[in-house]
């Protein structure tokens, strides 16, 4: 069962005639899944195209055309001569945009396709369009999978373990939801594996798995390169004096809590630390998350920036979300000042990080 938030919004853009959709996320086997359900849903037909195996309807049958829809072009104009409502999954194929012969007949497939009602679907980890085609497109971007969505493939997981090996869940204290919370922040596929190599591993599945995953989840938030991971368990810093920020804190910590929700208190956005090297200002970050028991994640602001135009605020987003998706944590940005200082030899970029920061701050639901 899909993400009932994704297949909401999918849906909703499919079902009002969006002929042009670009999704990105780097889970194409997640999205399409999505559209295989919108489309039992919408009673449509579904057609997946990639370069490798041209255009197929799906699931699972051989290529339409053969290899001759393996070419982007062929496969568009195929797609607009099948004359029938549908949904067509094109995986990859902003790259191939770059040809002004492949922009043009993507166009003219697009109002073609506006015609009769069908939907082109554009999927990547980045879908980048002509300037000439974004204003046809509705661009959507996949989050990764909420507790909802882990939860059920945990339990379907655990099913089909059982049916195929012996072992044992520990039905002790809360490890359902403990298991949740270590996945959340990983794609689907990831926290997938991490059951099943959870249970292989010694034919169990209890509160030790639950370390174990969060130790997987620390090195692929690592390897990311922008974000580093430190769970509950392994944050052992505490402060000495401090007295005031202490204080705080234990107020702070109340805006969190299910009664502060119901009645309407807003937590924190966050705090400012700010001191000479060496006064503890990175002590005091860890020591926040361990008094709170929530994980604390570590952004390098200089990692967020990139030469290229636009790529450090996709940085920052990609930052931010996946923070949120970890959620309830901490947000730790290390010298945000050397970062995020606004000048005039970085073309604006340092301004407009900084203010996607001020309005994620001001806008953000989850409890970062």
């Amino acid at each position: 069962m899909s993400s009932p938030a994704a297949l909401h919004d999918l849906r909703t853009l499919i079902g009002s005639y969006h002929p042009l959709v670009a999704v990105e996320t780097v889970e194409e086997e997640r999205l399409e899944g999505l559209l295989v359900d919108i489309c039992e849903i919408l009673d449509l037909p579904l057609f997946s195209w990639s370069l490798g195996r041209g255009l197929c309807r799906h699931p699972g049958e051989s290529a339409i055309l053969g290899q001759t829809t393996g070419a982007p072009i062929a496969a568009l104009k195929h797609s607009e001569d099948l004359s029938v409502r549908a949904v067509f999954l094109f995986k990859d194929l902003a790259p191939h945009l770059g040809d002004p012969g492949a922009a043009r007949v993507l166009r003219e497939t697009v109002a073609g396709m506006a015609e009769d009602g069908s939907s082109l679907v554009i999927s990547g980890g980045q879908v980048g369009l002509p300037a000439e085609l974004e204003h046809l497109a509705a661009f959507y971007r996949l989050e990764l999978p909420g507790a909802d969505e882990l939860a059920r493939m945990l339990d379907e997981t655990v099913r089909s373990l059982g049916e195929k090996h012996h072992f044992e869940m520990e039905d002790t204290g809360d490890l359902r939801g403990q298991l949740i919370g270590a996945l959340s922040g990983m794609t689907l596929n990831q926290a997938r594996q991490a059951v099943v190599q959870a249970v292989l591993g010694d034919g169990r599945l209890n509160a030790e798995d639950v370390t174990g995953i969060r130790g997987n989840k620390a090195r692929l938030i690592r390897d990311g390169g922008l974000l580093e991971y430190f769970p509950p368990e392994a944050n052992r810093a505490d402060l000495g004096g401090f007295a005031g920020l202490k204080a705080w804190l234990g107020r702070a910590e109340t805006g969190f809590s299910a009664q502060a929700a119901q009645w309407n208190l807003e937590p924190p956005r966050g705090i400012l630390i700010v001191g000479v090297q060496g006064c503890g200002k990175s002590l005091a970050a860890r020591a926040i998350a361990r008094r709170w028991g929530i994980p604390l994640l570590k952004l390098d602001a200089g990692a967020l920036f990139n030469k290229y135009i636009g790529e450090s605020e996709k940085n920052f987003r990609r930052a931010v979300d996946l923070a949120g998706s970890v959620a309830p944590c901490v947000l730790w940005i290390d010298e945000m000042e050397k970062a995020l200082s606004v000048g005039e030899g970085d073309g604006g970029t340092g301004q407009r990080v900084l203010g996607k920061l001020l309005t994620w701050m001001q806008d953000k639901r989850r409890p970062v």
